[in-house]
Formats: C-alpha cells, sequence, structure tokens
C-alpha cells in the first residue's frame, strides 16, 4: 500500500463521515438499519478482544496467530466503516438526553440527564478524535507489518495499539451510553 494511499483513505474517508453528519438528511423504513448501531458495538467490542490477543500473540512468538488476528481486526474495522456509514446515511443522528425522541434535547431533558451529556459529549468527542487519528496509523502499521518491515511496525505499533485500543472500547460505550435514546 503506498503511502499515497494511506493519505487519501486518511482525508477521504473522515471527510465523508462529515459530510454524512452535516448534510444528509434522510429518514428509511427499513427496520434492520435501527440493528446497526449493535452490530457496530459489537464489532468495536471484538476488535477490542481480538486487538489484545494479538498483542498476547506477538508476545508469545506467535506471529501466524498475530497475523491472522490483526488482518481480522483489520477487517472488522471495515465492516464496522461500512455499517456506520450506512446507518448515517440513513437515520438522522440520535442526540444524548432526547428523552422524547423529537431530535432536540431541551431544557426540562436537560435537567433530567443533568451532568452525564457533558460527560457523554466529551468520552464521544475523544472517540471521534482519536477514530479520525487511527485511521492513518493503523494503515502505516499495517503496511509495515505487510511489508516484513518488523522495526518500523514495533515502533509504529506503540502509539498505534492504544489508540485502536481506545477507540474500539469507547466505541462499546458510546452505544451503552446513547442507546436508550434509539
Amino acid at each position: 500500500m503506498s503511502k499515497y494511499i494511506i493519505i487519501a483513505l486518511s482525508v477521504i474517508v473522515p471527510g465523508l463521515v462529515a459530510i454524512l453528519f452535516f448534510t444528509i438528511e434522510t429518514e428509511t423504513s427499513a427496520t434492520w438499519v435501527r440493528s446497526l448501531p449493535l452490530v457496530n458495538a459489537s464489532l468495536n467490542g471484538s476488535t477490542g478482544v481480538i486487538l489484545i490477543l494479538a498483542v498476547y500473540f506477538i508476545k508469545q512468538g506467535n506471529e501466524t496467530a498475530h497475523k491472522r488476528l490483526i488482518f481480522t481486526a483489520f477487517v472488522l474495522g471495515v465492516l464496522f466503516l461500512l455499517s456506520y456509514v450506512t446507518y448515517h446515511a440513513l437515520v438522522p443522528s440520535t442526540k444524548f438526553g432526547d428523552v422524547n425522541g423529537d431530535g432536540l434535547v431541551d431544557a426540562s431533558e436537560l435537567l433530567e440527564i443533568g451532568s452525564m451529556r457533558m460527560m457523554y459529549l466529551g468520552l464521544l468527542l475523544s472517540h471521534v478524535l482519536l477514530a479520525v487519528a487511527a485511521l492513518p496509523l493503523i494503515l502505516i502499521a499495517f503496511n509495515y507489518g505487510l511489508k516484513g518491515d518488523r522495526e518500523k511496525h514495533r515502533k509504529f505499533v506503540k502509539f498505534t495499539f492504544p489508540v485502536w485500543l481506545y477507540v474500539s472500547v469507547t466505541g462499546v460505550l458510546v452505544y451503552l451510553l446513547i442507546s436508550p435514546y434509539y
């Protein structure tokens, strides 16, 4: 994978996601779409477990298992992205604290949820920003691994692994916190 592909994907993917959030206002009647947030959380949680297992196996010297697990985590990430984009292209964004489901969080709803909204938004912001940062890190680390450049791969995954794991775990937490408002 060339550095130009990594740069292009690292710019295009977050750009497309931003366009979905800020320009597309659609609603679908397809009920299967409503299950995608749970699918996304499951993909995130599975990715987190797989990343931990991948580190365990490489520390045990089992490079074959490590490669298979990382490849699986990568595929789960692609599936997550496809599912996430599909959901947000077809369903308006859910607002944390929108108890009555009208798409707005009014003063009475803010009083009801209290400081949880700010905690949720802080978690969501860190999750989103690190997800954007994780994409090029993951692509570069994956590329070094594919090329067999162990030294560069090891150096890069020292930063990539904790960011990717954080994004995976916080993806589940974000889902658990927002799910009552779906």
